[in-house]
């Protein structure tokens, strides 16, 4: 398995590219990482952001360590972006990403992504509106996608999230929104395809199998983010605790589907009020048990 690890861990903990590069390679052992906006906000004015941002990258790059994308975090999934209820929204949405792909190309990181959207519950419950809103926000999708070409990247990541309220959730959902926007891209845009919403069976039911996903839309599957859950919410456990995804499930099906480039970003999200100590000791005994497995 190729593992890598989602800096959302450490979010208002080991700040600064020194401290954070200290922690990722020499206690955690992991040369590959995914960069979380929550650490850096797009919306941050560019002379002061940008800074910042570059100065995680060069760490890190001193340090040996890949960060192979950035992606929105829990502070940006809060909004509604390209999929919110008036045009003003859908434009802030818009923005936020341009945002985002400014501070990653001045990382010189070649990948980033975000959750497409979100509805309010009005929108999400008129078929027409639906429909309306997703067609618009495919074609500022394109639109985006020519101006993240234009800053250097290479990829848009997608992730598909596990309300209904929201798009995609299902990998059918998942497959319609590759079609229409990879028929246009200027660059590849692919899915980032996390456990923990892929199973969730309160929505999904029997279609709450990552084989399914696989077979449904497996070839737009770029990367994965991995966490312990219990199938009935958005846990985002660490494999210490018990839950229904394993280390050994994950290792079984990493080879079953010859999976090779892909990453298993570990995303997980701790209580804010735990304390750094406990943080850092769970992490190591979880990475422990997904080194074994592999």
């Amino acid at each position: 398995m190729k593992l890598g690890l989602n800096l959302s861990f450490a979010i208002k903990r080991w700040l600064g590219g020194d401290a954070m590069a200290h922690i990722v390679k020499d206690e955690l052992g992991f040369d590959v990482v995914q960069f979380t906006w929550d650490l850096v906000d797009p919306w941050w004015p560019a002379e002061m952001r940008d800074p910042i941002a570059r100065e995680y990258a060069v760490a890190f790059r001193r340090a040996g360590i890949t960060i192979e994308s950035t992606f929105g975090g829990l502070a940006s999934y809060t909004y509604n972006h390209l999929l919110a209820p008036t045009p003003e929204l859908r434009a802030l949405g818009k923005e936020h990403l341009k945002h985002a792909i400014d501070m990653t190309s001045e990382m010189e990181v070649r990948a980033a992504g975000m959750p497409f959207g979100s509805f309010s519950s009005a929108d999400a419950l008129d078929p027409s509106r639906r429909e309306a809103i997703y067609k618009e926000a495919v074609e500022t999708y394109l639109d985006i996608s020519r101006y993240a070409k234009e800053k250097g990247l290479e990829t848009l990541y997608v992730e598909p999230v596990p309300l209904a309220t929201e798009f995609p959730s299902s990998a059918t959902d998942a497959l319609r929104l590759m079609k229409d926007l990879n028929a246009h891209a200027a660059i590849p845009v692919r899915l980032m395809v996390d456990w923990g919403h892929a199973l969730f069976t309160p929505l999904f039911g029997e279609q709450a199998d990552m084989d399914y996903w696989m077979k449904t839309c497996g070839e737009y599957i770029g990367a994965f983010h991995i966490q312990q859950s219990d199938g009935l919410l958005d846990r985002h456990w660490n494999f210490t605790h018990d839950g229904i995804i394993t280390p050994a499930w994950l290792a079984e099906f990493w080879k079953r589907h010859k999976l090779t480039h892909q990453t298993y970003f570990m995303e997980i999200i701790y209580p804010f009020e735990e304390t750094d100590e406990n943080v850092l000791a769970d992490m190591k005994a979880s990475v422990a048990l997904l080194r074994q497995a592999a």
